[in-house]
């Protein structure tokens, strides 16, 4: 099918939705969506304006030349040469002067449009970043990714020149509409008659169009998360020697894909032929009619002449108006995606500055559950002073990682309290400012394309290279680093890649002691290390600051033998072990 015809099937599914969405009520949701929308525009309506003055100036040069062309035919099939040179001046003139509207209209649009889809993705970016982490988790990354590009990318692209468009598209088809009129009542209805009914018979099609372009999205779909999890597991998959297998699985999604593609193309071609059809037939009676009126000498050829072209330029005009609501409806989908983003609950935040210092962290009488009723933790005491070691043990899945989070804030019991106690005895309940406190390691490797000096400035920007080294080698990285060719300069690829898992592991320690922070929390962040190594990293890390608060979750013995507590954590109870019960349990796992 066209461009064209799809874009007035558009236009009809988008009336359709606008009226049914007042029907039911809910129209209101999309005034709040351009409200919202209008928040970031309204600060540019100067250039709203400006924008909006040059399209009405393009639109009227455009017909001017129009106009004066019809002259200019007259006098040339009429042998009339006076005013002959003048026009083709008036005309050259409003050619070239619509060309630099034109050409201005369009550098004008790109600079708002810019500056507005970086305003509003900087401001969703923040807003994301400081959003409830629980909240925020619920959504994939992928969802979230998509929101964040492509339906700013809408919002920006239409936020600005929505309504200039309304106003330029309504001005240039009534202007169009009045000059026909003033030639020829007739002919001017006949201008207008193309579009509505090439609208009204695109409902026939809409159904099964829509059925296609779900069915073909849908597999698109399929495809594309088929590409995306092979490239990633590309090792796993060759590691296996199953790449024979994966190919012919992609083949299978395309010849899917190919089915439906062309039967869409199909369909699609018969509407098509439909269509021009009766475009055409319309265009034939115009003709006719023109012709007729030529005949019979009512008209001269120069009128006839733009009466043909006006008629398409209005035609155009037509659709651009009608364009416009899938456009505003779109938007509005893409504004509401945005804001449902923008108002998840944030983070909690003090309302002045932690204290700094040594500090113990605590978690008293706590119960925690992601989804309610599904309790994770149940009646959870824990405490780790300055210059001790806790260790955190249980079976996976039992909840050490949700310790982690409850520690750094990034979720909140549903009862008891969790957080930290500075050295005067204040408590300070979990929050995003505390997390000034801790340095983290999580699991799995979390190192950045980038040199290893930039991975570690991600804690500390201003960190010199003797702070890094030092960093390094109390990690026991510089030992394997001092032996790269650029040292610290290093490039790694995404996701440490050049590194081996411990390597890794090593910089991503040497990178949380950089950021010095009095709590540093360890998750399974030793487990590729070898158990000297392990024992010599541990060591370091409180030797260089006996007050500074380790907080460990591991299965290895060899940890448990250096912590000074350790906690069990299985059945959702978290609770002290004597030496001997933690050395039991960790044979268990």
């Amino acid at each position: 099918m066209s461009e064209k015809n799809q874009e007035e099937n558009s236009s009809f599914r988008s009336l359709s939705t606008l009226y049914k969405r007042y029907k039911e009520g809910t129209f209101g949701e999309i005034i709040e969506d351009w409200k919202w929308i209008f928040s970031y525009s309204k600060k540019y309506k100067g250039a709203i304006v400006f924008y909006t003055l040059l399209g009405i100036v393009s639109s009227t040069l455009a017909l001017a030349a129009g106009v004066i062309g019809k002259y200019i035919i007259d006098i040339v099939t009429g042998y009339k040469k006076e005013q002959l040179p003048l026009l083709i001046l008036l005309m050259v003139s409003s050619a070239l002067f619509s060309l630099v509207f034109n050409n201005l209209l369009n550098r004008v649009s790109t600079k708002l449009k810019l500056k507005i889809h970086h305003e509003i993705q900087a401001d969703i970016f923040d807003k994301i970043m400081d959003s409830d982490w629980l909240s925020i988790s619920r959504y994939r990354s992928g969802d979230i990714l998509n929101r964040f590009t492509n339906d700013t990318r809408t919002v920006s692209g239409n936020a600005i020149s929505w309504i200039p468009n309304i106003i330029i598209a309504l001005y240039s088809l009534m202007a169009t509409f009045v000059v026909i009129w003033n030639y020829s009542k007739v002919m001017a209805l006949l201008a207008v008659a193309s579009a509505p009914v090439m609208l009204l018979m695109s409902r026939f099609v809409v159904g099964k169009q829509r059925e296609y372009s779900r069915k073909t999205r849908e597999v698109s779909s399929k495809v594309m998360t088929f590409e995306v999890e092979t490239f990633y597991n590309m090792d796993s998959i060759k590691s296996f020697g199953v790449s024979f297998l994966y190919g012919k699985k992609l083949r299978d999604w395309q010849n899917s894909f190919r089915d439906i593609a062309l039967e869409s193309n199909l369909f699609s071609i018969k509407v098509n032929v439909l269509m021009t059809i009766v475009s055409n037939l319309i265009q034939f009676i115009a003709f006719g009619y023109c012709l007729w009126l030529l005949w019979n000498q009512q008209i001269t050829y120069g009128t006839m002449t733009l009466f043909l072209t006006q008629r398409s330029r209005m035609s155009n005009a037509f659709n651009n108006v009608v364009s416009i609501f899938p456009s505003f409806l779109n938007t509005s989908i893409s504004a509401n995606r945005i804001r449902e983003l923008a108002q998840l609950p944030k983070e909690k935040h003090l309302s002045s500055r932690p204290v700094e210092g040594k500090v113990k962290v605590v978690l008293e009488d706590v119960d925690f559950a992601y989804e309610e009723n599904e309790p994770v933790i149940c009646n959870a005491d824990f405490s780790a002073r300055p210059g001790e070691i806790a260790a955190l043990i249980g079976p996976s899945g039992q909840g050490k990682t949700t310790m982690i989070r409850l520690i750094l804030g990034l979720v909140e019991p549903q009862k008891g309290r969790a957080g930290i106690e500075t050295d005067e005895g204040d408590f300070i309940a979990g929050n995003a400012d505390i997390r000034s406190f801790f340095a983290y390691v999580p699991q799995g490797n979390t190192i950045l394309s980038g040199t290893i000096a930039e991975n570690m400035r991600i804690v500390k920007e201003e960190a010199t290279d003797e702070e890094i080294i030092e960093c390094l080698k109390l990690a026991c990285a510089w030992d394997f680093v001092k032996d790269l060719s650029e040292g610290i300069n290093a490039s790694v690829g995404e996701r440490g890649r050049g590194l081996s898992e411990g390597q890794a592991q090593r910089i991503a320690i040497a990178r949380a002691l950089l950021r010095d922070a009095p709590v540093l929390l360890l998750d399974e962040a030793t487990s590729a290390l070898d158990v000297a190594t392990e024992r010599k990293v541990l060591r370091n890390i409180m030797e260089k600051n006996r007050d500074r608060t380790c907080i460990v979750t591991t299965h290895r013995p060899s940890v448990l033998s250096l912590a000074d507590k350790v906690y069990g954590v299985m059945n959702k109870e978290v609770k002290e072990l004597s030496k001997e019960e933690s050395a039991r349990l960790a044979k268990d796992f």
